[in-house]
C-alpha cells in the first residue's frame, strides 16, 4: 500500500505558481513526485480556494454551502464595500443575503449568525475587532454603592414613586460621523481603511431620559452654534444650541422645562425621582430648584460609577450608540456623489441628524429601558424578590469612565471559532 502524503495550502500555491510558468510536468520533476502531473493539475482547478484557506492547512474540507449563488453575490457585495471603504457588520451581511433571497425567489434561506459565521468561514472571511481591557470596579466603590442604594430606597419608601415617574437622564456625546472600529474583511488584511465622511470630530451632545416603566422621553440635542439653525427641526426632538456643544446650567433649566416637566404626570407634577451622573451642570442651586419645584427627588451617582447605578450607561445607551451607527452607514452608503468642490463628502444636515436621533431612540427596546433599572437596584420589588436582577458584572460597559482602559495598540483580531463570533454579532 502506498503512503499517503499531505501538503499545506502554502505550499500548494508555491506549486501552482511554479507550474504556471514551467508547467505541469516541469513542476512534477521540481517539487516530487510526489506530487505527481496529475495532482498538481488538480491544485490548479483548486486554487480560488486555496488562497481563501489558512496557509498552514491542509485538508479541504467543509460542507457545501446550501445557497451558492446568494453567497456568491453577498460576496461580491462585501469586496465592493469594502473597495469604497464602507464598514461592514455581519448584520449587514444577514440583511443583504435575504435581500438577494428575496430576489431569487428562494424561500428557504435562514440568513442567521449560525449561516453567517459558516458563509464568512468558507469564504476567507474574518470580523476584525479592537481588544480592549476593562477594569474591575474598585474595592473602595462598594460601600458608594450600597450607599447609593440605600438612599434611593429611603427615598421610594418615602414617597412611594410610580414606577412611570422613576427616571434616569444622560448625556451622549456624539459626532457627524461614527465610523465602526469592526468590519468584515478578507483574512490576513493588516491594513483596514473605513470609508469617513471627514467629520469624526464635530461633536454635539443628545440628552436622553427614560423611566422605569419603559418610557422614553423626547431626546434633546445639543448642537455646537452660536445662533439657532434654519433647517426644519422634526417633531418629537429638542434642540439646544451651545458654542461648546454641551451641557450647562442653562441647557439643564432648558431640558427640565421642555422636557421632564412635560413628562406623562409632569403637568400634574406628580412625585418624581431622577437619578443622574455628578456632573457639575446637573447639581447647582437653580436646578436643585427647579428640581424640587417639580416635586422631583435628585440621586446623584457618585463619581466613577456610572457604569453601575446609571441605568441609560448600563443597558440603554449601547443599544442607542448602535442604532445611529446603523443609520450613518447606510446613509454612508446612499450618499453618492454628494461631495463638496473639493470633493469631499457633505456633512450630514442637522435634520438628518435630528432623524437619525429620533428613529435610533424610538428602536431602542422597551424591555432594555425596564431591565436597565433593574440591573442598577432602583427599581427592583421592595420585598427584595427582584434583588437577583441587580447588575453583578464585574466589567463597565460605561461609555462615559474609560479613563483606566487601555487599548493595545495596532492590535486586531480575527474572530474565527463560532463562540467569539455570535459574541461579537451585531445582534
Amino acid at each position: 500500500m502506498s503512503k499517503r502524503f499531505s501538503y499545506t495550502a502554502s505550499f500548494k500555491l508555491t506549486v501552482i505558481k511554479f507550474a504556471k510558468e514551467h508547467g505541469n510536468r516541469a513542476a512534477e520533476r521540481h517539487f516530487g513526485p510526489p506530487p505527481t502531473e496529475s495532482v498538481i493539475r488538480l491544485w490548479r482547478q483548486q486554487e480560488e480556494k486555496l488562497l481563501r484557506m489558512p496557509r498552514q492547512k491542509k485538508a479541504m474540507r467543509g460542507k457545501p454551502p446550501k445557497w451558492p449563488e446568494v453567497e456568491q453575490e453577498v460576496k461580491t457585495w462585501i469586496l465592493e464595500q469594502r473597495q469604497t471603504g464602507i464598514s461592514v457588520s455581519t448584520k449587514m451581511i444577514q440583511e443583504e443575503g435575504k435581500r438577494i433571497a428575496r430576489e431569487k425567489n428562494i424561500d428557504d434561506f435562514s440568513g442567521t449568525p449560525k449561516w453567517c459565521f459558516n458563509f464568512m468561514k468558507r469564504e476567507g472571511l474574518s470580523l476584525r475587532t479592537q481588544t480592549k481591557l476593562a477594569p474591575k470596579l474598585p474595592a473602595a466603590y462598594e460601600n458608594q454603592v450600597l450607599e447609593f442604594h440605600s438612599y434611593v430606597i429611603s427615598l421610594r419608601k418615602t414617597y412611594n414613586f410610580e414606577l412611570s415617574q422613576i427616571a434616569s437622564m444622560d448625556e451622549v456625546p456624539l459626532t457627524f460621523g461614527v465610523p465602526s472600529n469592526r468590519t468584515v474583511s478578507v483574512k490576513g488584511v493588516n491594513t483596514m481603511a473605513v470609508k469617513t465622511s471627514g467629520h469624526e470630530k464635530t461633536h454635539f451632545t443628545v440628552v436622553l431620559a427614560c423611566c422605569a416603566d419603559g418610557t422614553k422621553l423626547p431626546p434633546m440635542i445639543i448642537f455646537k452654534r452660536k445662533t439657532f439653525l434654519k433647517e426644519k427641526i422634526p417633531s418629537g426632538v429638542i434642540v439646544h444650541m451651545h458654542e461648546k456643544g454641551w451641557m450647562n446650567e442653562e441647557g439643564m433649566k432648558i431640558w427640565f422645562n421642555k422636557v421632564w416637566s412635560r413628562r406623562p404626570g409632569g403637568l400634574l407634577k406628580k412625585t418624581a425621582l431622577l437619578v443622574f451622573d455628578h456632573f457639575k451642570a446637573h447639581v447647582t442651586q437653580s436646578v436643585k430648584a427647579i428640581a424640587a419645584d417639580l416635586k422631583t427627588q435628585l440621586a446623584v451617582v457618585p463619581g466613577g460609577l456610572a457604569g453601575q447605578l446609571q441605568p441609560l450607561d448600563v443597558s440603554v445607551n449601547k443599544p442607542f450608540k448602535a442604532l445611529m451607527k446603523k443609520e450613518w452607514m447606510s446613509w454612508m452608503q446612499s450618499v453618492g456623489n454628494d461631495l463638496t468642490p473639493t470633493g469631499r463628502i457633505k456633512k450630514a444636515s442637522i435634520t438628518q441628524v435630528c432623524d437619525w436621533i429620533l428613529r435610533s431612540w424610538n428602536g431602542v427596546k422597551k424591555e432594555v429601558v425596564v431591565k436597565s433599572f433593574k440591573k442598577c437596584g432602583i427599581s427592583n420589588a421592595m420585598d427584595g424578590t427582584e434583588d437577583d436582577e441587580i447588575y453583578q458584572d464585574k466589567e463597565s460597559n460605561s461609555s462615559e469612565d474609560t479613563s483606566n482602559i487601555k487599548i493595545k495598540e495596532d492590535n486586531t483580531s480575527d474572530i474565527d471559532s463560532e463562540e467569539e463570533f455570535l459574541a461579537f454579532y451585531d445582534a
